[in-house]
């Protein structure tokens, strides 16, 4: 199978990947390193990547925009209902 969509939640140093193919299955839901995300992303083809706007989020659209990538920003009020739970 392969990725067509990919949700990626940043955070300071590990980012949380969700990657789905075009039939709604998930393929990878992993964890990633800061240094090795890069890296992941290289060995993808081109597909979608979701994101929440934020600061560093523009630098990792313009990043993943070089390697072939179509990103999408979204606010965080359209984020908020894929949230399961707090970080209590």
């Amino acid at each position: 199978m392969t990725v067509k969509t990919v949700g990626l939640d940043l955070a300071k140093d590990v980012f949380q990947v969700h990657c789905v193919s075009a039939t709604g299955r998930k393929i990878i839901n992993k964890k990633i390193k800061r240094a090795k995300l890069l890296a992941f992303f290289e060995t993808l083809p081109r597909c979608v990547v979701g994101m929440e706007a934020c600061g560093s989020a523009h630098h990792w659209g313009r990043e993943l925009r070089k390697l072939g990538h179509d990103v999408r920003l979204m606010p965080a009020a359209y984020v908020k209902p894929y949230v399961k739970h707090g970080k209590t």
